[in-house]
């Protein structure tokens, strides 16, 4: 079962292959789904200081039953946070948040932040001074791994060419119809795990008559058959849910695309647009 499988950062540390995504639940609505999710099987729980729900979550771990220790909680520094001072704040903010005494997995949102996304400025300065924070936290034991979101190569050059720790993790945008071939290679020949948040391309993968054909050809959902895409290029999905039968049925993947249909789907065109999504940086191009 695709819940009890891990992947190994390049530092030891065990990390489920699947994750629960929670941006866009409310920090009330949070606290069921991580309860309902735990229950179900799930381990990992990706949330951001940027979601608005970090106590939520928080509050869901400890009131879900099983041990802080079996669980693996990821958050993400606030894009907009780019100084050494700024950092080492928002990093023990976090942790306030969410009640815990460490945090598996912190990771700098986005290389740049959200309303200067599409901007010529790289930032390299202070993902550095962003980075260094987090290394100290890291070397302290509050957080068991740190990482990256968003980060192109040159920025993942940029940290790579100053740290004393590397980055274990780049969470980026992939799914069916876009995928960053090269970027995942240079993330993974880097020493990273690359995550997959919108596996499901935020829900417009639903409307495309292919995708929804090769789903049918295995019996399965669009959301399944995206879901596993991901894994078997060795990315760890975060799809995003607060309903606890969907949360079922994207874990129930243990089906095996065949290698011409990988193929398929690695060189689909991009679909269009993002829908709603859209006005995102993240999806709404570069």
């Amino acid at each position: 079962m695709i819940l009890d499988e891990t992947y190994t950062l390049s530092n030891g540390v065990e990390i489920p292959k699947l994750g629960l995504g929670t941006w866009f639940i409310s920090n009330s609505d949070v606290v069921q789904a991580v309860k309902d999710a735990v229950q179900i099987g799930y381990r990992h729980i990706d949330t951001a200081q940027a979601y608005q729900n970090e106590s939520g979550v928080g509050e869901g771990i400890r009131a879900c039953g099983v041990n802080r220790e079996a669980l693996f909680v990821t958050t993400k520094l606030a894009a907009e946070v780019k100084s050494y001072q700024e950092a080492v704040a928002s990093i023990d903010g976090s942790l306030h948040r969410l009640g815990l005494e460490y945090i598996d997995l912190m990771i700098i949102h986005s290389p740049k932040p959200w309303a200067k996304f599409s901007g010529n400025d790289p930032y390299f300065d202070g993902n550095q001074q962003a980075w260094r924070a987090l290394e100290e936290a890291y070397r302290t034991g509050k957080l068991r791994a740190i990482g990256l979101s968003n980060f192109e190569q040159a920025d993942i050059a940029n940290i790579l060419g100053s740290c004393s720790v590397k980055p274990m993790v780049n969470q980026i945008l992939a799914h069916i119809s876009n995928t960053p071939t090269e970027l995942i290679h240079y993330s993974q020949e880097n020493g990273m795990l690359v995550e997959a948040y919108s596996p499901i391309g935020h829900g417009e993968l639903l409307k495309n008559k292919s995708i929804t054909a090769t789903a049918q050809n295995y019996d399965v959902s669009v959301a399944q058959l995206s879901i596993r895409y991901c894994l078997q290029l060795g990315l760890l999905p975060l799809p995003k849910t607060a309903k606890p039968e969907h949360m079922k049925t994207n874990a129930a993947v243990e089906f095996v695309i065949s290698e011409a249909d990988m193929a398929t789907l690695t060189t689909m065109e991009q679909i269009e647009h993002y829908g709603e999504a859209s006005h995102f940086p993240v999806f709404g191009g570069k």
